[in-house]
């Protein structure tokens, strides 16, 4: 397969924009904007842990790429004035990885665990006994000597993330006292985050560029910021810094971003399944082999906005373009002879 195209439109985080993104997160619940309910919940559960002298219970954090799942996880370690070790399911490969880490924290202190679905099993294994009753075995010595020995490790709290619930284990979920899924964010949620985050880049943006880009920005958060930041490097580019409805415009045009928030990638997703493939229905493996891309890449990373625009939708046969779909491309749908296509 060919190397991932980076895009404006892409939920994900890009490893070169981190520190970027990292400045503009809010660091307390007050200075969070959106998933009001999420929140609300987050706030009463650290305020009853601190209240009590506990740790708070260990937390799951679910939902699409870019809505402020490690956002939260810093800001629950902030209201609780504590440490925050970071890492990922994948990077933690081994037992001793995720002994280590468990046996360098502190009581009370938070350990995000990204990806969280990913965690190999061995490494689960280690994490039940820890997050139960905050011990684990480790084994000392190897053939017939090797022996297991329990060692006790401080209470913390175990924050993970996850974009797809599914893929977890049931003894690993069940063992999480806090559940909560983020939501897409709606488009004043969005406007006010981009003028929070005009506000610390020092960037004046008038009220309909800031909708305008809130509009596009795929109801999430880290979308708004990137199209925030090529905005305004068009804007002291080709003009004097200011960012206004006209100037906004243009560079998302000049970006390829449309009304809806779709990028060039999204609109080539369509026009392959219609143009290719009849409208579908296409299997996902067959259509990441016409785009060149990974098919984990189209299910995580396109096709969940595109579903969510009705522009999608899986079929027990394959991906099937609707007939908002074609409009959007510009094509006709189908006609009614075709009308099995939209059942």
């Amino acid at each position: 397969m060919a190397e991932r195209t980076r895009r404006i439109a892409d939920p994900s985080e890009l490893p070169e924009e981190r520190d970027f993104d990292r400045s503009l997160r809010p660091k307390r619940f007050p200075e969070f904007v959106g998933q009001t309910t999420v929140k609300e919940q987050l706030t009463i559960f650290v305020q009853a842990a601190r209240n009590r002298g506990e740790t708070l219970d260990h937390v799951l954090l679910a939902g699409p790429p870019g809505l402020g799942k490690t956002t939260l996880a810093g800001i629950i370690a902030n209201e609780l004035e504590v440490g925050v070790h970071t890492t990922s399911g994948p990077a933690l490969e081994r037992k001793v990885d995720i002994a280590g880490i468990l046996t360098n924290l502190q009581r009370g202190d938070v350990l995000f665990v990204d990806e969280i679905h990913r965690l190999s099993a061995s490494v689960e294994e280690v994490l039940y006994p820890a997050m139960e009753d905050f011990e684990i075995d480790i084994m000392i010595g190897e053939g017939p000597a090797a022996r297991s020995v329990r060692l006790q490790v401080p209470a913390f709290t175990l924050i993970g993330a996850t974009t797809r619930t599914g893929l977890l284990t049931t003894p690993l979920r069940d063992r999480f006292g806090v559940w909560q899924r983020l939501e897409y964010y709606d488009d004043q949620e969005l406007a006010a985050i981009v003028r929070r985050s005009a506000g610390i880049l020092q960037v004046v943006v008038d009220d309909e560029a800031t909708e305008q880009i809130a509009m596009r920005s795929r109801g999430t958060p880290r979308v708004a910021n990137r199209l925030l930041r090529r905005v305004r490097d068009f804007a002291e580019v080709r003009h004097e810094g200011e960012i206004t409805a006209a100037i906004c415009l243009a560079a998302l045009e000049l970006f390829q971003v449309d009304a809806e928030g779709l990028d060039k990638l999204d609109r080539d997703i369509l026009l392959a399944i219609t143009k290719k493939f009849d409208g579908g229905p296409v299997g996902l493996d067959t259509l990441a082999v016409a785009l060149g891309e990974e098919s984990d890449t189209l299910q995580d990373v396109y096709e969940p906005y595109l579903i969510m625009r009705g522009f999608l939708k899986r079929t027990p046969r394959g991906r099937m373009v609707t007939s908002s779909g074609y409009r959007h491309c510009g094509l006709e749908p189908p006609s009614s002879g075709s009308e099995r296509l939209f059942d």
